[in-house]
């Protein structure tokens, strides 16, 4: 007897135009504690030591870790289409993870 696969659901996702639109960043600072984590996005103008807060996501360390593996995946996925993504080091860390 052939057993019943699960339904997939659709995911219907609403936002406004703004949201829509994103936003750019180019640092991002990490924090947790045991029960949640805060993942900052920062914009860096260069030749500037002043970094803009653009957005401030706090989850659960359960849905972080689901984040984090399909952040893994898709850049696996977009290094085997387009090539290695060079690393650096960080130039500054934000006071946020000192």
């Amino acid at each position: 007897m052939k057993e019943k696969e699960p339904k997939q659901l659709q995911l219907e996702i609403q936002m406004d135009e703004q949201t829509a639109k994103g936003i750019y960043t180019n640092l991002a600072g990490v924090m947790h504690s045991e029960t949640e984590f805060v993942l900052d996005f920062l914009f860096l103008q260069p030749n500037q030591l002043k970094a803009k807060l653009r957005a401030r996501i706090i989850s659960s360390p359960v849905h972080t870790k689901r984040f984090v593996n399909t952040l893994i995946e898709n850049i696996k996925r977009y290094e085997d289409r387009f090539g290695v993504i060079p690393e650096r080091e960080a130039l500054l860390s934000p006071e946020a993870n000192s």
